[in-house]
């Protein structure tokens, strides 16, 4: 599994939006779904890559697919 820097959680919200997903809600987490998949994003900076890498996995995508909407 290729690894997954660590991402400000703004651009990981951007970049899940270009791959089709909305907000949901916003709190102290971001909840977002794309209809299939409900993914929740923490508001930290940057997020910790073993939750980013969790985080994308849950979405459908795979880690080369997020790392290019970066």
């Amino acid at each position: 599994m290729p690894s997954v820097p660590g991402v400000n959680h703004l651009r990981a919200v951007n970049a899940f939006e270009k791959a089709g997903f909305s907000i949901l809600r916003q709190g102290k987490h971001i909840t977002m779904s794309d209809g299939e998949h409900i993914i929740t994003i923490p508001r930290a900076n940057p997020i910790n890559a073993y939750t980013m890498a969790t985080i994308i996995k849950g979405s459908g995508l795979t880690i080369e697919e997020f790392q290019e909407m970066l």
